[in-house]
């Protein structure tokens, strides 16, 4: 695979069609990380209730893959419980780095990113919201 069939035609449109997430005023979580070896930056907020996600909020800062993995993020996570999110995490490390299938269901789109496999540098800006939102459950202590 060639670095520029990379960045398909449906990743950038995503990540072009991203909506702005605002960030939230006394989240329950809140979580920042940046990719050392490209520089983007994800952070987020995370209001929790009945035990699931009920506002998110972001400041993404990222090349396109991390820009679609937050875009794909923001429109399915509301809802979302902790145990799901950290499922979806975890497909998605086991998609990159050990040919794991992608999620699925309403988390369909990130097969979309399956492509960044054969390009380990790439993985931790595609994974940094996930890392993000990660550690926000963890600060919520959920």
């Amino acid at each position: 695979m060639e670095f520029s069939d990379l960045y398909s035609s449906r990743i950038l449109e995503i990540a072009g069609a991203a909506r702005q997430m605002p960030r939230l005023e006394a989240p329950h979580g809140t979580a920042r990380k940046v990719s050392r070896v490209c520089g983007s930056a994800v952070e987020v907020d995370l209001k929790l209730e009945g035990g699931k996600v009920v506002a998110y909020g972001a400041d993404v800062n990222a090349c396109a893959l991390g820009q679609t993995s937050a875009a794909i993020v923001a429109e399915q996570i509301v809802g979302s419980t902790p145990v799901e999110l950290r499922r979806v995490r975890e497909a998605m490390v086991a998609m990159l780095k050990s040919d794991g299938k992608p999620p699925d269901g309403r988390w369909d789109d990130l097969k979309y990113l399956e492509p960044v496999r054969a390009f380990p540098a790439r993985h931790a800006s595609t994974l940094l919201v996930f890392e993000a939102i990660n550690e926000a459950l963890e600060r919520a202590g959920v």
